[in-house]
């Protein structure tokens, strides 16, 4: 099983780029179904972490342009 606790840790460009690079392995290669699914997981991660940090962004954006509006 792939060690998905360093993925909290990486940046948006980090994330993308490695889950970039896992979609085109995926579609370039044939890996054994273990590995598939390995891979599969380490993405799946991957785009949660992606999504959590843009989600997070949005949230600060909309702050600040509050606080603009208010100010």
């Amino acid at each position: 099983m792939p060690d998905l606790t360093d993925v909290q840790t990486m940046s948006y460009e980090e994330a993308i780029r490695e889950l970039e690079e896992i979609i085109n392995q995926l579609e370039t290669s044939q890996p054994m179904l273990a590995e598939a699914l390995a891979s599969y997981e380490r993405g799946q991660a991957l785009a949660q972490r992606c999504a959590a940090l843009l989600e997070e962004a949005d949230l600060r954006v909309r702050q600040v342009s509050d606080e603009e509006r208010a100010g």
